[in-house]
């Protein structure tokens, strides 16, 4: 008996066979046939919900992001935790660090695939900008930090950090210890907060992004 389901239950039951193959058995090695056999259907009705495999990634980033986002939003509300420490575990759970995600990441930063990259880049700022904003509006009103310009703050320092700490960008230790002693040292400036007063928060988020405690060592 043919089975007939909605579109959204369809595209989502297609998005969980290919990122759990894609997580397996990586991007390049996961073809569409293996996707259509996984999931039990005709080459047609795969093409009516995406026109090809990168397709599909893209969509799994679409969605990808938006739990990120949620996530990250999640942990903002929380409002029995004190606001820079929401902060820190804020930025942490934008991480991916499972198989899928750096599957999907792999992909994203290959020199073909620049355009998925901004794309990514994009709706990750568009979904973190307000929900930083509104941290630190919260750390306004209790006196931690001042600025009059919350939102702007909020979105140049995304900017910046997506820029000089993207997986793609090639430095030396040296010049990244730098990059991070700088990052912190200008957000305290643009918070209007103390000199070193940030980075006990800050460093948590470069430390585990990057599993090397002894880079981070020499950031004065």
């Amino acid at each position: 008996m043919r089975i007939v389901k909605e579109a959204d239950e369809r595209k989502n039951e297609i998005l969980d066979v290919a990122e759990r193959l894609f997580g397996t058995k990586g991007f390049d090695g996961t073809s569409t046939t293996d996707i259509l056999n996984e999931v039990g259907i005709a080459r047609g009705t795969l093409y009516y919900h995406f026109k090809s495999k990168e397709d599909i990634l893209d969509a799994m980033i679409e969605r990808m992001t938006g739990i990120l986002v949620a996530k990250a939003s999640g942990i903002a509300a929380r409002k029995d935790v004190p606001v820079l420490q929401r902060l820190t575990q804020m930025m942490l759970a934008l991480n991916v660090n499972n198989d899928l995600g750096r599957e999907i990441m792999a992909q994203v930063h290959k020199p073909q695939n620049a355009l998925m990259h901004q794309k990514m880049q994009e709706r990750l700022l568009a979904g973190v900008t307000p929900v930083i904003t509104a941290l630190i509006e919260e750390g306004i009103a209790q006196g931690i930090c001042r600025t009059d310009y919350p939102a702007e703050v909020a979105e140049m320092t995304l900017l910046y950090s997506n820029t000089a700490f993207d997986d793609l960008a090639v430095h030396s230790e040296e010049e990244r210890r730098r990059k991070i002693a700088a990052f912190i040292y200008n957000l305290e400036r643009l918070l209007g907060m103390e000199r070193d007063s940030l980075r006990e928060v800050i460093l948590p988020i470069f430390i585990l992004h990057n599993a090397d405690y002894c880079l981070m060592q020499s950031c004065d």
